[in-house]
C-alpha cells in the first residue's frame, strides 16, 4: 500500500501532486526511490485478524450464546410491540409477550431441526401412506429415519450442554 499526504494511492489510478499528473500505474512502474523522492512511503497491508462470523462480530467480541428476555434501562422487563390505537390514534403498545433476543444456541438448534426435517420431508409419504392405508415402510427407510431423528436429538442435546462460544463451535463444526 502506498501513501502520499496520508492519503492512501491505488496503484492502478491516476493522482496529482504538487501540480503533477502521474498517469495509471505509474506506481507499479517506477522504482523505490522515485517514489519516494517525491514522498511516497510504502506501507505494509494490514491483514485483519480473522474470525468466523458465524460466531463472533468481531476478533473477541462472541456473539450472544443464550437467549435473553429484554430489559429497559432501569430493570423493567421489554415486550413485542404492537399496532394498537389510542385516542382514536394509531400508536405501538406493549403486548404480552416479552421481548427475548436469540442467542445461537436456539439459532444453532433451529438450523439442525430445519436439516433433519427436509431430510425426512423425502419420506413423510411413507408415513402417510402407512397411516391412511396401512401400507408397511420399508425397514431401510424406518432405520434413515431413525437416524435422522436420532442425530438431530443428540446435536440439540450437545448444543443446549454449551457453556461457552468456543464449546459450541466444536459442536456445530466438529472442530
Amino acid at each position: 500500500m502506498f501513501t502520499l499526504n496520508g492519503r492512501t494511492l491505488n496503484p492502478d489510478e491516476g493522482f496529482q501532486h504538487e501540480g503533477t499528473s502521474y498517469p495509471q500505474n505509474w506506481l507499479r512502474l517506477t522504482s523505490l526511490e522515485e517514489k519516494q523522492a517525491i514522498g511516497i512511503v510504502e506501507t505494509p497491508d494490514v491483514v485483519a485478524p480473522w474470525y468466523d462470523q458465524r460466531f463472533y462480530w468481531g476478533v473477541d467480541n462472541p456473539k450472544l450464546l443464550n437467549d435473553r428476555e429484554e430489559s429497559d434501562e432501569q430493570g423493567n422487563p421489554m415486550y413485542v410491540q404492537i399496532l394498537g390505537t389510542v385516542d382514536g390514534q394509531p400508536a405501538m403498545l406493549n403486548s404480552t409477550e416479552r421481548l427475548i433476543t436469540r442467542g445461537m444456541k436456539h439459532q444453532w438448534i433451529a438450523q439442525f431441526k430445519q436439516a433433519a426435517n427436509s431430510q425426512l420431508a423425502q419420506t413423510d409419504w411413507m408415513v402417510i401412506r402407512k397411516a391412511e392405508r396401512d401400507i408397511a415402510i420399508p425397514s431401510d427407510v424406518v432405520t434413515a429415519r431413525a437416524a435422522i431423528i436420532a442425530n438431530c436429538t443428540a446435536k440439540e442435546a450437545a448444543i443446549t450442554a454449551c457453556t461457552t462460544v468456543e464449546e459450541l463451535i466444536i459442536v456445530v463444526t466438529g472442530a
